[in-house]
C-alpha cells in the first residue's frame, strides 16, 4: 500500500498538459467491438480505469497493443461474450461493452457493475431500452444476460438522462436496422466524442452532445484512427488547485468551452481567468470569495468537480453552500476534511462551508476517484503535511497527478503507507 504525502502552503505557478478524457476513452474503447479491423485509438489517459477496459477487451478475445498513449485494438478474434464479475466489480464503466457485444454478436453476458460508493446509479435504464430495441434482458446470478436476434430501431425516451446508458443504447443502435431516436439524452461532451469516433468508422449518428440523439443504423462499421478529447475534469481540477494555494496555473491543450461553468465561479471567486482557443490560465485572488455551487447534469456544473470546489471554499472568505444534485452520496469526503480543520456542515443533498483561514495537515483517507483529488487539493493548501491513504482510488483517473503537482512547484511524493 502507497500514500501520497503533501507538504502544503506553496503557491502553484507554471503550465500543465490536460490528458486525455477518461470518460470519453472508456466508451471509445469499448466500442471498438462493433466492428472488426484495427482501431487505433491515441492521447490515451495511462489510468488505471483504462488499463481495467483494455484488459476486458483481452479477456474477450481482442488484441489489444498499447504503447504508452496509444493502442492498437482487433476484435476479430473475439470470442467470449461474457464481462466478469472479477473485473466488471472494480471499474462501473465495464458494463459499457453490453451494447457492442449485443449489437454485433446478438448475446452478451455481463455482471452488474461496481465502482466507486458515490451513491446508487442503477442500469435499469440501459436495459429498458436495449429492451426496446428487441433485446430480451434476464437478470441472473448477478449477472446481465441480454440476447437478440437483431436489433431494430425504435424510439427511447430515457427518464432521465445518463451518460454510460446514453452511450451503451447510442453504440447498440449503430448496428439496428432502421433509425433509433434517443430522447432525453446525457449532453456531456464525452458522448459526442464517442460519437465523432463512431461516425469515424461509418456509423450515422447525429445530435450528440444535445438532448435528442438520431442513429441511422448500419451494416458494419470499418477500421479508423482516432485521438480522445481531452479531460475537462482534470483541467479544471489543476485550475482549482492553483485558487486553493494562491497561484498562477495555466492548462494547455484542453478545450475551455468545456468549462464555462466552471470559469465563471472561478472568475465569482475573485480569479482572473485568461483563455486562448486551448489553453484555461487561473490567477487567484488574494483571498478567494465564497461563493454558492449546485451540481447537475452536464452544461451544469460537474458533479466530478464538486470535491475540489468544496476544497477550495473551505479556505474562502464567507460562507458558502455546495448542493449536490447527481450523486446522494457524494459528501464522504466531508469527515476528512473536518479533520483537516474544514467548518462544514451536512443536511441531506446541502453541505454549508464556512471558510477558514487555515487548514492544518492530517492523515486522511479517499474514499473516491474524486474525493481523493479533493482531498490533495485540501493538502495542497494546508499547514504541514498531509498523509493520503487509499490512493487507489485516483489512479483510476489521474495521469501521473503527484508528477504534474511538482512540475508546478508542489511539494508531493509518494510513499509506503504506515497504515
Amino acid at each position: 500500500m502507497t500514500q501520497i504525502t503533501i507538504t502544503g502552503r506553496r503557491p502553484l505557478r507554471g503550465q500543465v498538459r490536460a490528458a486525455g478524457a477518461k470518460n470519453a476513452a472508456l466508451p471509445i474503447l469499448a466500442s471498438t467491438l462493433l466492428g472488426g479491423g484495427d482501431c487505433q485509438v491515441t492521447n490515451l489517459p495511462l489510468v488505471r480505469d483504462v488499463a481495467t477496459m483494455n484488459t476486458l477487451l483481452g479477456l474477450l478475445g481482442a488484441t489489444v497493443k498499447q504503447d504508452r498513449n496509444q493502442v492498437v485494438i482487433n476484435t476479430d478474434t473475439v470470442q467470449s461474450l461474457e464481462a466478469p464479475y472479477d473485473l466488471v466489480k472494480t471499474m462501473r464503466a465495464s458494463v459499457l461493452v453490453l451494447g457492442p457485444l449485443l449489437a454485433r454478436f446478438g448475446e452478451a453476458v455481463v455482471s452488474l457493475p461496481g465502482g466507486c460508493a458515490i451513491g446508487q446509479r442503477p442500469v435499469n435504464l440501459h436495459l429498458d431500452g436495449l429492451k426496446k430495441l428487441g433485446a430480451t434482458i434476464e437478470l441472473e446470478h448477478g449477472y446481465i444476460r441480454a440476447h437478440a436476434s437483431g436489433l431494430k430501431g425504435e424510439r427511447i425516451d430515457l427518464e432521465t438522462p445518463t451518460v454510460t446508458g446514453t452511450e451503451n443504447l447510442m453504440m447498440a443502435a449503430c448496428l439496428a436496422k432502421g433509425t433509433t431516436i434517443i430522447n432525453n439524452a446525457a449532453m456531456e461532451p464525452e458522448i459526442e466524442d464517442l460519437a465523432k469516433f463512431l461516425n469515424r468508422r461509418g456509423a450515422n449518428v447525429s445530435g450528440a452532445g444535445s438532448s435528442h440523439i438520431v442513429i441511422e443504423g448500419v451494416t458494419k462499421l470499418q477500421e479508423t484512427e482516432y485521438s480522445v478529447m481531452p479531460d475537462r475534469i482534470e483541467t479544471g481540477t489543476y485550475l482549482i488547485a492553483g485558487m486553493v494555494t494562491g497561484g498562477d496555473v495555466e492548462v494547455s491543450d484542453c478545450i475551455p468551452g468545456h468549462l464555462d461553468l466552471l470559469t465563471s465561479k472561478l472568475r465569482e471567486s475573485g480569479a482572473e481567468v485568461l483563455e486562448t482557443p486551448n489553453s484555461v490560465r487561473v490567477k487567484a485572488p488574494k483571498r478567494i470569495q465564497a461563493l454558492d455551487v449546485q451540481t447537475f447534469p452536464y452544461p451544469g456544473f460537474p458533479t466530478d468537480l464538486q470535491a475540489q470546489m468544496m476544497a477550495m471554499m473551505c479556505v474562502a472568505d464567507g460562507t458558502s453552500v455546495i448542493t449536490e444534485n447527481v450523486f446522494e452520496g457524494r459528501f464522504l469526503h466531508v469527515s476528512e476534511l473536518q479533520r483537516m480543520g474544514a467548518s462544514i456542515t451536512v443536511d441531506g443533498s446541502r453541505a454549508v462551508v464556512k471558510g477558514v483561514s487555515q487548514l492544518t495537515g492530517a492523515p486522511v483517507m479517499a474514499s473516491d476517484l474524486r474525493a481523493s483529488a479533493g482531498l490533495i487539493l485540501a493538502g495542497l493548501a494546508a499547514e504541514g503535511d498531509t498523509h493520503i491513504t487509499r490512493v487507489y482510488h485516483l489512479e483510476r483517473g489521474y495521469e501521473r497527478m503527484e508528477d504534474k503537482l511538482q512540475g508546478l512547484g508542489a511539494l508531493v511524493k509518494r510513499e509506503p503507507s504506515s497504515v
